[in-house]
């Protein structure tokens, strides 16, 4: 299940931008770590981090950088689809909770707008195996944003 159904849809031309972000033509670190978009709305974004072995740490899960980027990652399209075009946002706080191990298997997060203030936008994330949607860690962020 996943929180989708809960954001209104965007309009064409700001879907299509933020559909963009982690797609190959732009050299990015999204692009190294292979994230992967599969939908962005009003204040959310479901991002897929496919599995590769390269991604293991030494006892052969996921490696825990891997999944914070994932968690902090997928609030980039949700936090700046409402935003101005050329408005500026970075994350200032990242608190990430490791809950269980991904092992062999995709991994998706959502990311979700839990609050915007004019300079702070404030947001949560969730990661699940993609095979059977066990959560593997979540996040609490905060986003420090200035207009563009």
């Amino acid at each position: 299940m996943t929180r989708a159904g809960q954001h209104e849809a965007l309009d064409d031309e700001t879907h299509a931008r933020w559909m963009k972000f982690a797609r190959p033509g732009r050299r990015l670190f999204v692009h190294l770590v292979g994230l992967e978009i599969e939908d962005v709305r009003a204040d959310y974004c479901r991002m897929r981090l496919p599995f590769r072995p390269e991604l293991r740490q030494g006892g052969g899960v996921l490696h825990g950088g891997a999944l914070s980027t994932l968690l902090d990652s997928v609030m980039v399209p949700a936090v700046g689809s409402m935003l101005d075009r050329g408005a500026q946002f970075s994350t200032v706080d990242l608190h990430v909770q490791f809950i269980g191990a991904a092992r062999d298997e995709d991994v998706v997060a959502e990311g979700w707008v839990t609050r915007r203030g004019r300079s702070v936008v404030f947001g949560e994330s969730e990661a699940r195996g993609a095979d059977g949607g066990r959560l593997i860690g979540k996040a609490v962020l905060t986003f420090n944003v200035a207009p563009g």
